[in-house]
């Protein structure tokens, strides 16, 4: 039989599915936000996973992931370890749409956080002092930013054993090699030897049916592999990328995408194009190296520099 846990002072015991409360924050309003938590915690020992969606507040398919998950029968009646789910993360930038906090800070660079900094910091600390000594290992959803739709993939750092292995079993389309960034979740975790994986898939304030089919069966997959859920579904032919580059524009006009989001595609390869709105000039966007399109710009309008095509590379 598993140990009872505890997330901030509330007590959930083998057996007992709860949604508790992370903690509050309150506004310059004096309006008081709270983080809620679900907790399906099962009687029979196993493993204990997070899934966390809504860092930022305009990452509406991982919302949709999550909501999707603990809604299902198989993950109510949880049959070993444990399930911890946190649907909404950053509740004050989801309460105004946004990416930011109100303060302009991004949420997944205020890890490892402070008990008396900002908002973004507090809810960092609470998340690295209440949730991250009662897990193994987690998923953290995100999507591409404003107008980047990413292709659905799970990004980890392929020189850890354990970070690869469960990549696998939750097998996204694309499994991407990502170093780790200063003052996010993923690497503060890393630091107690907690892997956090993240899966990005579709675009901001927008809802990508593919990316969320993916993060829903993934999720599915990697929960089954441990016993924690009867339910049983055959995996991707997963592509590993180990590098990668973006293809960008030298011209500023309107850019028309050629190519689909995903596909392979070979050196030379025409993408996309750019035309002068006058209709005076063309640009013609062109593979760099073969790879895998893991995410498109679908702004209409580009100016020289922006980030338009995103390749991944299989080779070192």
């Amino acid at each position: 039989m598993q140990e009872p846990i505890t997330i901030n002072k509330q007590t959930i015991y083998p057996g007992e599915n709860r949604t508790v409360i992370l903690n509050s924050y309150e506004l310059h309003t004096k309006t008081m936000l709270q983080i809620p938590v679900h907790v399906y915690h099962a009687i029979e020992r196993g493993p204990s996973l997070l899934l966390s969606a809504g860092m930022h507040g305009e990452e509406t398919n991982g919302i949709e992931i999550i909501r999707k998950i603990v809604s299902r029968s198989e993950v109510q009646d949880i049959k070993r370890g444990t399930l911890i789910a946190i649907p909404v993360i950053n509740v004050v930038s989801f309460l105004y749409g946004s990416r930011d906090l109100p303060d302009g800070r991004d949420l997944n660079r205020c890890f490892p956080g402070s008990k008396k900094g900002s908002i973004g910091s507090r809810i960092a600390y609470d998340l690295m002092k209440h949730i991250l000594p009662v897990i193994d290992f987690g998923v953290d959803f995100h999507t591409g930013g404003a107008r980047i739709n990413n292709y659905p993939q799970i990004r980890c750092v392929f020189e850890f054993h354990d970070n690869l292995e469960i990549a696998r079993r939750f097998s996204a389309p694309l499994i991407i090699d990502s170093v780790y960034r200063e003052g996010t979740f993923r690497k503060e975790a890393s630091k107690k030897q907690k892997p956090i994986l993240v899966f990005e898939g579709g675009e901001s304030m927008r809802f990508d049916y593919l990316a969320i089919n993916e993060g829903v069966n993934g999720c599915l997959r990697l929960m089954h592999s441990y016993h924690m859920i009867n339910f049983d579904l055959p995996a991707n032919p997963s592509v590993m990328l180990r590098k990668d580059t973006w293809l960008r524009a030298n011209s500023s006009g309107l850019f028309h995408m050629n190519a689909s989001n995903g596909a392979h595609v070979r050196k030379g390869d025409l993408l996309g194009v750019i035309l002068n709105p006058f209709g005076e000039t063309e640009e013609k966007i062109l593979a760099s190296t073969d790879g895998y399109i893991m995410g498109i710009n679908n702004h209409p309008v580009v100016n020289q520099g922006d980030a338009l095509i995103h390749l991944g590379m299989e080779e070192d």
